[in-house]
């Protein structure tokens, strides 16, 4: 389980309370949280400048780190502390958090803490499965005339003033990707005033509290659950996907876990009171982790469960089965999120994980659901006899034919360049392979004495599960001619052109 940081969020607002405008700001694509995504300003507390001493409350040190980002980021000061200062004096400030923190906290210090200016709005915790987690405080502030925000950090390449409404619709045609907590408020504050959004806010994160799904989108169309199940580590959950508007399709109803699928069938009970209908469960393919949901979601809800042929002969029956799927096959979703017609799933074969193993392309944003394909917390495990890893690296090789942008993996959180991520994964599958060939030498050595030099990025408390891919690599290289196993012990016999 990832430590939690704390962290403050500035929801900066300017216009009328029944018609604002909100700042958004782009975060650098490289950045490991959230990066390419728009969101609100704000970041991490930092002990040492948000503290001024030991008897700090926590509010408190958050209402500073709050006025700190922001001035770091946007270049606003005079909003949250309710006077006006220069430019030279706001630079000044700056260049004191870089070099003088004590004087920035003596600033601050003046100003005691009252803080009329910024309004504490409500906190929320990144849900379990982002590798990154933070409990923020978000706060509300209202711009003033006289101070324009301006990107001024490394972090950031954009930002705008825009309305909720506005955002949401650039978001659902593609040309805005929001974080998906930022989206969430979006909405709340396109559908009330600024007053009344604080107080749905409020109770909304009370229901995330109690247990209700996160409102998790990362493109237009596709929810996703992740849900406590019986994985492999580090992954503790798996993604379960509701994908459509109107209609909707179920994608790996994973969790055997009575609890979780109770929070499912919440999320679902609740989409069918809003007039949407269940067409059909879809699964990437058969393992434990993946399906453990399936029979009960198929007869509560009288849906059939579409896969491919091989699935239906490896997991257990007790659902209503239905068109098998293949290669090449489409699943009609309806109308997209933006009202674009032709709006589809294209079911693409990937075996090599598992023999049985599919993906779904949607076509109006190009996300793809690639369950066990790629993962965005660790590696995939490639497990013989049924795992082999040339027929996984074609099966990797041929996503790439179709451009894709947000990608979600079975285990982690989607990723927004698809094509990017497949070609790391390649790219390290590769790495992995010439440091095979480079530990075997030319001694015969047992995979428990390859572990170590192969591996030795791991902790040993994976070794085991480690051991299964080796076995894959050492298999893809014997097939090339370029090692044997003799009595247990791998040799290299020679080295080819292509390795």
């Amino acid at each position: 389980m990832p430590k939690i940081k704390l962290a403050s969020t500035v929801i900066l607002s300017r216009g009328t309370d029944e018609d604002p405008e909100v700042y958004l700001t782009k975060r650098a694509p490289e950045l490991k949280f959230f990066g390419g995504y728009w969101v609100f300003p704000g970041g991490n507390l930092n002990k040492k400048i948000d503290c001024h001493d030991e008897n700090d409350s926590l509010d408190l040190a958050l209402t500073r780190c709050a006025i700190r980002e922001i001035l770091e980021e946007i270049d606003v000061l005079s909003s949250t502390l309710g006077k006006k200062f220069s430019k030279e004096e706001k630079q000044g400030l700056k260049l004191a958090l870089k070099e003088s923190p004590e004087k920035w906290q003596g600033f601050l210090a003046d100003f005691g803490t009252d803080f009329d200016s910024i309004e504490p709005v409500f906190r929320i915790t990144t849900p379990p499965f982002i590798p990154i987690r933070f409990d923020t405080q978000f706060m509300h502030v209202r711009a003033r005339d006289d101070e324009i925000p301006k990107i001024d950090n490394y972090e950031l390449v954009e930002g705008c003033f825009i309305k909720p409404q506005a955002a949401v619709d650039a978001w659902e045609r593609g040309e805005m990707e929001i974080a998906p907590p930022v989206l969430f408020l979006l909405r709340l504050l396109a559908e009330h005033s600024l007053t009344s959004f604080i107080s749905h806010a409020i109770e909304e994160t009370r229901e995330l509290d109690k247990g209700r799904l996160h409102r998790v989108f990362f493109s237009p169309g596709i929810f996703m659950a992740p849900l406590l199940t019986p994985t492999l580590p580090p992954a503790t959950t798996t993604n379960t996907l509701i994908v459509g508007t109107k209609k909707l399709f179920i994608v790996d109803p994973a969790t055997p876990d009575e609890i979780e699928q109770a929070r499912l069938f919440e999320k679902m009970d609740a989409l069918l009171e809003e007039d949407r209908q269940f067409e059909a469960i879809l699964l990437t393919h058969h393992h434990i982790d993946h399906v453990g949901a399936v029979n009960a979601l198929s007869q509560r809800y009288s849906i059939p469960v579409r896969a491919h042929e091989q699935c239906y002969k490896r997991i257990e029956t007790g659902y209503i089965k239905g068109e098998p799927l293949g290669d090449g096959d489409r699943i009609e979703l309806g109308t997209a999120p933006d009202g674009s017609s032709d709006w589809h799933l294209r079911v693409v074969h990937t075996p090599g994980h598992a023999i049985d193993h599919l993906c779904f392309l949607e076509s109006r944003y190009h996300a793809a659901i690639v369950g066990d394909m790629l993962s965005t917390i660790s590696t995939i495990l490639i497990d013989p006899p049924e795992g082999h890893m040339q027929t996984y690296l074609n099966s990797l090789q041929r996503l790439l034919d179709f451009p894709i942008k947000t990608l979600y993996p079975a285990h982690g959180p989607a990723n927004r360049d698809g094509n990017a991520l497949i070609r790391q994964y390649l790219e390290h599958r590769k790495e992995r392979e010439t440091a095979i060939i480079n530990a075997l030498g030319t001694d015969a050595q047992s995979i428990d004495e390859l572990l170590p030099k192969v591996y030795d990025d791991i902790p040993e408390k994976f070794y085991p599960v480690a051991s299964r891919s080796l076995l894959a690599g050492l298999i893809k290289l014997e097939e090339e001619a370029v090692s044997e196993q003799n009595n247990g012990a791998w040799q290299l016999i020679q080295v080819t052109e292509n390795s």
